[in-house]
């Protein structure tokens, strides 16, 4: 497997910042990407999403989102799972259900979607009492309970891309988010994600001289035609954070 690889991360079905970010991949002269989960969930394209990724068949993770598709009842579901669930057939159904939670790379890689035990846990970045729900970066105390034995541990989950080196030389690296900049949710407390720009992110990792070398990457592309498509789906607030990265 190669020592050069791109992880990508919480694409929520926004299918032209993934072909973006697919290009801009191929241009680096990087040929292996792995996705680290929370690939379909949204009002934008879910099923053509899931189509373009199980004929790339790249090493994929299932996220949160994954799991909440393949089991809450529908009824019971939000707005976000309610979208694709809406759009998936059985085949989208059965590659989801197959894909792990977790997946060991090589020279001691872990690829995880929140936390190496947990799909839905926030890791590199926690909520900031009394600011409105806003982010701060986690502290090291903060994000040492979490850490596996791993050189390299990837994450997602928070669209919040930050790469964090431990005393000890082990590093752990959130990708952000190809498809959604900015987010509000109310578990398990209301919060508010913003990276401040519309561009996709993902990373890239090189081993080199025995060491993992991270950089985190930004993207522009057409994200008005992705807001667009979010207002056409009566989704006024995915449509802003896709414009501005912000939340209104």
């Amino acid at each position: 497997m190669s020592l050069h690889f791109a992880a990508v991360s919480d694409i929520h079905g926004n299918l032209p910042a993934l072909e973006a970010v697919i290009a801009d991949i191929g241009a680096r002269g990087i040929t292996q990407i792995v996705n680290l989960g929370d690939s379909l969930s949204g009002p934008l394209w879910p099923r053509e999403t899931a189509q373009r990724l199980m004929a790339l068949d790249w090493p994929t993770l299932a996220g949160n989102h994954e799991r909440q598709l393949l089991t809450i009842d529908p009824a019971q579901m939000g707005p976000t799972d309610a979208a694709a669930h809406a759009a998936i057939d059985d085949d989208i159904r059965a590659w989801m259900a197959a894909l792990p939670g977790t997946m060991e790379w090589p020279h001691s890689v872990l690829l995880c979607h929140a936390t190496p035990d947990s799909d839905d846990t926030y890791w590199l970045h926690r909520r900031r009492k009394g600011s409105r729900g806003r982010m701060r970066e986690a502290t090291h105390e903060e994000i040492l309970p979490h850490a596996s034995h791993h050189a390299l541990t990837l994450c997602g989950h928070t669209h919040m891309p930050r790469v964090v080196a431990l005393a000890d030389g082990r590093q752990i690296a959130n990708a952000g988010s190809v498809g959604l900049p900015a987010y509000e949710d109310d578990v398990p407390s209301w919060h508010v994600v913003e990276t401040g720009t519309p561009d996709a992110r993902y990373l890239s990792a090189e081993f080199v001289d025995g060491r993992w070398q991270v950089t985190l990457h930004a993207v522009a592309y057409d994200h008005e035609s992705a807001a667009r498509r979010a207002e056409a789906m009566g989704r006024a607030g995915w449509a802003q954070a896709l414009r501005t990265g912000k939340m209104g």
